[in-house]
Formats: structure tokens, C-alpha cells, sequence
């Protein structure tokens, strides 16, 4: 039986990634078993009836849980970076897709940049206990064997995401339009964004900017509302379904993508799907994705709208992607082939 084990994943990129891989999985003959994270238990897909154990993201519970079970499981897919507790009598792959681990950015608070060094902390010491590592990007790959020294055999660039299908209606893309697809948590530069694009819509009166912050960043939310109440022309649409965020890709010239550490960008990806371009951090994990349409530094406040004001241009290129989905790739392996 294969375990998939993403007690560690309730929010973001990551848990779109999640939904998509139980239903790939639920779609196919394998027979698995999830362990998730109680915070998700009405909000995944339809699992078959007592493949799942729901418990609190919690290190010792986890550890409880993996004890009861050593040898249930003849493979293992840890899909939240941390390999099990323990030691198991399984093949076991660990997805890591946090990059955090590799590079804690300075903008961090104190308190988040300790959190981090705890989990970095907890990662070196449990590493032992996944036979092979999965990547999102060569980047990924490269700084995970740098900072860990695991061995780059068992690294495995293995990308993965859902796509759209196509829609029964008409969506009109709307000129200058900025949209920003993801959660709040402080690396994600929210602030810095909604201050340089109130600074470019001061100067040239054009512009609304987009957003899907969710209800858990209170913080960002006063902000947004802070500066709505000014007059400025940013929209919160929280987090939103599938197909209505296809309609706000389609309906956006432009994703604007501040992030100061990605594994992946799941955002960069579906927007470059759905026609938008790209205004992108110039930071290696944007070309990873994509070839983008305007890049900039995301701390430097100048470089930034010197990125908006270029969006204003007629001839601004496309983008282009330059990854392709796995799932097939992915499930394949966790059914019968050992990575190699």
C-alpha cells in the first residue's frame, strides 16, 4: 500500500498541488492511503471511505502515527518536504518543495526566521529516513544537494501541476490590469507590492491590481482595505475556486509575481497559460518557469515601478513557458519503478 503523507500542507501552491495529486490518484489502481492535516478535512477531494486519517500538523503525532505503522506501507510519498520521523521498511520519496529551507530571506521577522531554523534543524536530522528526494526545478535540485550534500542520484526533478480545460464562455482581457496569485506570508511581498503599485497609480492614473489573499493574513487584509479606502483600485477576491480563477487569469494583462523565495511559482505557470504576461522577480526561480515579459528586483522600490511603467508599452513580449506536467511521470514511479 502507498502512503501519502502531506499532514504538513492545508494552504497555497502547495495544497492545490495536493488536490490534484489525490484526485490523479484516486483516478488510478493504486491503492493508498492519506494521512492530512485535520485543517483540510472538508476541503480536499472525494476519497474513498477509510483510505484517510485526518490528524493536527503536529511532529509528535506524526511520530505516533508513523510508530503504529512501520511496516503498513511498502511505499511512501512525504509531500511536505519533512522525510517520516522514523526509519521505515518502506521506499520512501519525499517531495521537497519549500525554499525557504535553502535560504532563509533577510526580510524575515525574527520570530519567522527562528521557525525556520528549527525546521531546517528538524529536516537534517530525520534526512536519512527518505530514500529519494523530488524537485520541482533544477534550481531546486542543485541548492537541495548544495546546502544538504544529499546525493544528486537520488534528486529527482519531477514538476507537476494542474492545468485548466477550456471554458463555454468569453472572457475580455482588461488593459492594465495586475493580478497576484497567492497567499500573504511575509516572503510573499505583499506590502511592498500594494505600496510601489499605489505609488505608480499616483503618477499615472491606470491600473487595478488583483489579489487572493485569504482570510488568515489579517494584517494584509487592514492594509488592503487601508488603501481601498483611499481610493486605490485593489481587489481582494480571497481564495476562489478553479474555474473562477481562470476567469480572473483570463480577464488579467498581467501577473505580477513579487515573491522573494519559490520552489516552483504555480502561479507563474497557469498565468503564462492562460495569455498573461509575466512580471517577475529577476530571481532564479522565475526562469525556471518561464521566460518572463519584465523582470525586477522585488526589494528595490524603483526597479519595481520602473516594472509597471514598462507594462504600459504596447510591445511588451510574451511570455513562455518552460516547464511540462508530470503527474503521469510521478505516478508511475510511486507504482512500481524505483527512482533512478
Amino acid at each position: 500500500m502507498l502512503l501519502i503523507d502531506a499532514i504538513y500542507i492545508n494552504n497555497g501552491g502547495g495544497k492545490i498541488l495536493l488536490d490534484y495529486l489525490i484526485s490523479s490518484l484516486e483516478a488510478s489502481e493504486l491503492d493508498v492511503f492519506y494521512l492530512l492535516d485535520e485543517r483540510v478535512r472538508y476541503k480536499c477531494p472525494r476519497i474513498n471511505k477509510g483510505k484517510v486519517f485526518f490528524l493536527k500538523a503536529n511532529f509528535l503525532k506524526r511520530q505516533k502515527f508513523y510508530l503504529e505503522n512501520k511496516s503498513r506501507f511498502t511505499r511512501v510519498l512525504c509531500f511536505g518536504n519533512l522525510p517520516p520521523n522514523i526509519s521505515l521498511n518502506a521506499e520512501v520519496y519525499t517531495y521537497f518543495h519549500q525554499l525557504i529551507y535553502l535560504n532563509i530571506p533577510k526580510e524575515f521577522f525574527l520570530k519567522d526566521q527562528i521557525k525556520f531554523r528549527l525546521k531546517i534543524l528538524i529536516l537534517k536530522l530525520i534526512a536519512k529516513n527518505t530514500n529519494y528526494w523530488l524537485v520541482q526545478s533544477d534550481l531546486i535540485k542543485e541548492r537541495l544537494h548544495k546546502k544538504f550534500l544529499f546525493k544528486p542520484g537520488n534528486i529527482k526533478v519531477l514538476p507537476f501541476y494542474p492545468q485548466f480545460g477550456s471554458l463555454d464562455e468569453e472572457v475580455l482581457r482588461q488593459r492594465h490590469s495586475y493580478i497576484y496569485v497567492s497567499n500573504a506570508n511575509p516572503h510573499k511581498n505583499h506590502t511592498r507590492l500594494m505600496e510601489v503599485f499605489c505609488d505608480f497609480y499616483d503618477k499615472h492614473k491606470k491600473g487595478i491590481l488583483i489579489l487572493t489573499v485569504g482570510n488568515d493574513f489579517l494584517e494584509t487584509l487592514a492594509l488592503i482595505v487601508q488603501k481601498q479606502k483611499k481610493g486605490y483600485p485593489i481587489k481582494n477576491i480571497g481564495f476562489v475556486g478553479r474555474r473562477e480563477l481562470q476567469k480572473e487569469y483570463l480577464a488579467s494583462e498581467y501577473l505580477i509575481f513579487p515573491s522573494l523565495a519559490e520552489s516552483f511559482g504555480l502561479g507563474l505557470i497557469e498565468a503564462v497559460e492562460c495569455g498573461c504576461k509575466v512580471i517577475g522577480a529577476d530571481l532564479p526561480y522565475t526562469y525556471e518557469v518561464c521566460e518572463p515579459s519584465i523582470v525586477f528586483n522585488p526589494i528595490d522600490d524603483e526597479s519595481f515601478l520602473e516594472a509597471f511603467e514598462s507594462s504600459l508599452n504596447d510591445n511588451v513580449k510574451m511570455s513562455v513557458p518552460k516547464i511540462r506536467n508530470n503527474i503521469n511521470e510521478l505516478i508511475n514511479i510511486l507504482q512500481d519503478n524505483p527512482c533512478n
